[in-house]
Parts: C-alpha cells; sequence; structure tokens
C-alpha cells in the first residue's frame, strides 16, 4: 500500500523535495515546459500540473521512474513515439526512469502542440465528459 503524503505546498516545493536523477530530470523537463509556453503551474493530484484552458500535461517523480504525460497525448505520438496512451480523455505518458532522456526541443514540441490542441478544442476533461454525455 502506499503511504499517503501531504502534496507539497508549491510547484517549488515539489522539486525541492526530490532528490538525486529525479530531481535533476524534473528540474530539466520543468525549465523547457516553461520556456516552451505560457502556462499555468500548479501542483495538482499530488504532481506538477501545466493548464491552459484546461490541463495540458503532468510531471509526477515516483520512486522508480518520472511520468511525464498529456492530456492529448494519444495526438503527439507523432513527435514522440514512446508516448504510451492510457487512462481516461486522450492521455499518453512517457515514462523517463534514470538515465533515459527527452531531447528539450522534443519536449518544446509536444508542449505547444499540446497547448494548440488545447486552444482548438478546449479543456480535455470536459471533452470527455460531453462525449459520454452524448453516448
Amino acid at each position: 500500500m502506499m503511504k499517503k503524503t501531504e502534496p507539497a505546498a508549491s510547484p517549488e516545493a515539489y522539486v525541492a523535495a526530490l532528490d538525486g536523477w529525479r530531481r535533476d530530470l524534473v528540474e530539466s523537463l520543468r525549465s523547457v515546459v516553461r520556456g516552451a509556453a505560457t502556462l499555468e503551474e500548479v501542483v495538482k493530484w499530488g504532481h506538477l500540473v501545466y493548464l491552459a484552458q484546461g490541463p495540458v500535461l503532468l510531471i509526477r517523480a515516483e520512486e522508480e521512474r518520472v511520468l511525464f504525460g498529456f492530456w492529448r497525448g494519444k495526438r503527439l505520438t507523432d513527435i514522440e513515439s514512446r508516448l504510451k496512451g492510457s487512462g481516461k480523455y486522450e492521455m499518453a505518458t512517457l515514462e523517463l526512469r534514470e538515465g533515459m532522456t527527452v531531447k528539450s526541443a522534443t519536449v518544446r514540441r509536444l508542449v505547444r502542440e499540446a497547448v494548440n490542441l488545447n486552444r482548438a478544442f478546449g479543456d480535455p476533461t470536459l471533452a470527455a465528459r460531453n462525449a459520454r454525455k452524448g453516448e
């Protein structure tokens, strides 16, 4: 069973609580993400979430991996083929383990395209909710 921990009070506190390769990777991803587009950065569901007309992407550090996920990630696999679809919405996640990397240019492209998808189609959580109602 996972132990329940208090969520970080801020994105800075989230990063500060990490160590080693996970901290280095999260700091690097966070820097590129924040430079790629205008996003609101919050701690939600216990990890970093980036918003622009709804949730765009997440960065979640776990014990053995860092997840870099996109709400509309299934539409982004042509940019990064390692994105794996899962769960609700069009979520797809890149699982990064110690020693793995993703190029900054790829991160920038993913972020910009994900933001453009939210601009074009709106909040992905609302789109999924409305699709369920129409079934």
